[in-house]
């Protein structure tokens, strides 16, 4: 009911009439309004005070819920689905997407479409910078103040103060508080 059958996207009087009395937007938010909310009711959205969704951004709640910070920019045409929780001051570039979700493939009798997914959810830390293009699996935990450069896919864990590149991302540097440089490992 709160869906039409084979579709991700809520129904129209759950947009306008549920969503905005259920789902916590804080002041100063802004989501644009290109930008497809396909939230539900059954799982949390809250968007933190003075960030912004762009334009042709997607988010999805429907596997699990999605809380982003304050101060947070989510670039245009960005994708999030659920569970993810995005930290403060976090910027993300244009074509960026964190899903929380894997489809199951593992039964070759069953069409993929028909098989049950998974989640594990995706964390980014305060203060983390993700470049354009990049994929965030499900399950990826991202440091405090790490970048992940632009192309990157993100398969494993970020350490707090490095920087990823690359297919599957990897640490190419690293800040050392000794030296106040940030330095190859």
């Amino acid at each position: 009911m709160l869906m039409p059958r084979n579709q991700a996207r809520p129904r129209t009087w759950v947009r306008w009439l549920v969503n905005p009395f259920l789902h916590k937007k804080g002041k100063g938010a802004l989501i644009r309004r290109r930008t497809r909310m396909d939230v539900l009711p059954f799982n949390s959205f809250s968007l933190g005070r003075y960030s912004t969704i762009e334009d042709f951004a997607t988010i999805n709640n429907g596997m699990g819920a999605v809380t982003i910070g304050d101060n947070v920019r989510v670039g245009i045409g960005n994708v999030l689905i659920g569970p993810v929780t995005i930290g403060n001051n976090v910027i993300m570039a244009q074509h960026v997407v964190l899903s929380g979700l894997n489809h199951g493939y593992t039964d070759p009798d069953v069409p993929v479409s028909l098989q049950p997914c998974s989640i594990a959810a995706i964390q980014v830390d305060d203060d983390c910078w993700i470049g354009a293009n990049s994929v965030i699996t499900a399950g990826v935990h991202i440091g405090k103040h790490a970048v992940v450069a632009g192309g990157s896919v993100v398969t494993k864990d970020v350490p707090a103060y490095s920087v990823v590149a690359g297919n599957p991302a990897r640490v190419i540097r690293q800040y050392q508080a000794a030296t106040g440089k940030w330095e190859k490992p």
